[in-house]
């Protein structure tokens, strides 16, 4: 509701102009009341309504200037291949029924909590809920349609495709925990999905040059952390995250709109540079998000990460090492967007450069609360071994009691978990010392499209050619069958 609430602060300034302003918020304001019904209703029957109409608000605002018909195929497609997810989780919600006969979450979990580890139907019953999750959260293979989601004005972006819709997958899974703690193979597919698309997206994102679509991979790529933090047990972790990714992605969507709406609409990292004296608040909260989502202390985003990193350790050292990986690849490609948007000199036009000036106060007073909530959202989540309490922790003790008590992790010593933390810490350090040496210092702009790109630069600049293998695969013989 708080995100919300200043996301809608910050639409008015956004949208002032867009002559659909009433029907802008006409949709804000439904895709809000489908979410709380998402999450505050107290059976799967409940969820799904709101999982749907959140679903359906996303296809309208990401299609909102329809007379675009690319933005009509991104809406298209983010609904279609919802859809995919959406049966996954549909059957899984039928298999609950036949199962324990009630889709109330009391019942269901008050019943599943005597079941044995590994039963059969409860890792079917896991497997087709992460189907949805993987849908609706954008995970791999069904990712594919958040980067496009971008279509829809920035706002939108911030709310849906940031802070709320794509973490229902991880809410649902959250909320199940008992059956995922009963169900040990569902836990080590959903850690190793998410590992494998936060690493995945994260070299994604190392190569775009659209503002908005750095920004969507470093989503799905912050989505995949919060899967591993589910997977390896970390459920608390994984809820901190989303609240603290909320915080620090609304964030750099608003602020990247900010740098958008003073560009007259230019997305194009490769044509900005020099904003920071054009922008100053937007520069300040730019830089506040980008340090906090690359982990660095005492910013919201370490604590979450370092959470997640440590149970990650306890339950797999590999997972661990990937996590760091996927740190370091986050940090490098978020201060090359920030060192090429406000640093060096200004790459667009006369005109462009003529238009430069900070937004208006409905668009930076969201942007300065929100970097207040940066610096200290991490703060309801101290670890002990700085003497804190974790206060998040506590406060979801009921909804996560009955896997605890099946689940006690592993002790890890204060010495090595402060080992960890300065090993991981450390590293993102170096990372965001190369990217300032090779985008700053050194002065290297990314070339034009296709031009001068070495193969493997090229693949991942394609996005590894994901979207023309499902076209040729699955949508072009579909369209023939239709035809």
């Amino acid at each position: 509701i708080g995100i919300g609430f200043l996301i809608h602060v910050y639409s008015v300034g956004y949208m002032h102009d867009d002559p659909a302003f009433d029907r802008f918020f006409a949709y804000l304001n439904l895709f809000i009341f489908f979410m709380l019904l998402l999450v505050l209703g107290d059976s799967y029957l409940t969820m799904f309504v709101g999982w749907e109409g959140v679903g359906l608000c996303s296809y309208l605002l990401i299609g909102f200037w329809f007379k675009n018909n690319d933005y009509n195929k991104a809406a298209n497609k983010a609904f279609i291949m919802n859809r995919i997810g959406d049966l996954g989780f549909l059957l899984g919600i039928i298999l609950i029924y036949v199962t324990f006969g009630s889709i109330r979450y009391k019942e269901v979990f008050d019943v599943a909590s005597s079941f044995p580890s590994s039963k059969p139907v409860i890792i079917a019953i896991t497997l087709l809920l992460f189907v949805g999750a993987t849908g609706k959260s954008a995970q791999i293979p069904l990712y594919t349609w958040l980067p496009d989601a971008m279509a829809g004005p920035t706002p939108v972006s911030a709310l849906i495709h940031a802070a709320t819709m794509v973490t229902a997958g991880i809410y649902m899974i959250a909320r199940s925990n008992i059956l995922y703690t009963l169900a040990p193979i569902s836990m080590d597919i959903v850690a190793g999905v998410g590992l494998f698309t936060a690493i995945f997206a994260a070299t994604i994102g190392l190569f775009q040059n659209d503002i908005k679509k750095v920004l969507a991979y470093s989503t799905v790529s912050q989505l995949g952390y919060m899967f591993l933090g589910l997977g390896v047990g970390a459920y608390t972790g994984a809820v901190f995250h989303v609240t603290t990714h909320a915080f620090f992605k609304a964030l750099l969507f608003l602020g990247a709109g900010s740098v958008i709406h003073a560009m007259s609409g230019e997305q194009d990292i490769r044509k900005m540079g020099g904003l920071k004296k054009y922008l100053p608040k937007t520069y300040l909260t730019f830089f506040i998000a980008t340090i906090a989502i690359s982990g660095i202390p005492p910013f919201a985003g370490f604590f979450s990460k370092d959470e997640i990193l440590g149970h990650a350790y306890t339950y797999n050292n590999f997972f661990w090492l990937m996590g760091v990986l996927g740190s370091v690849i986050t940090a490098f490609y978020m201060f090359r967007l920030f060192f090429l948007t406000f640093f060096g000199k200004f790459r667009g036009t006369e005109k462009q450069e003529h238009h430069l000036h900070e937004s208006p106060s409905t668009m930076t007073i969201p942007l300065i609360i929100l970097a207040v909530l940066s610096v200290v959202g991490g703060f309801i989540g101290i670890p002990e071994v700085f003497g804190g309490t974790h206060w998040l922790h506590e406060f979801l003790s009921p909804v996560f009691s009955a896997s605890d008590l099946k689940t006690l992790p592993k002790e890890m010593s204060h010495s090595k978990e402060i080992t960890l933390m300065v090993v991981a810490v450390l590293a993102v350090c170096t990372s965001i010392y190369s990217a300032w040496f090779y985008y700053l210092k050194k002065e290297n702009i990314p070339v034009a499209d296709g031009v001068a790109i070495n193969p493997v630069q090229k693949t991942i600049y394609h996005k590894y050619y994901a979207d023309e293998f499902y076209e040729a695969v699955f949508t072009k013989p579909l369209n023939w069958l239709s035809e």
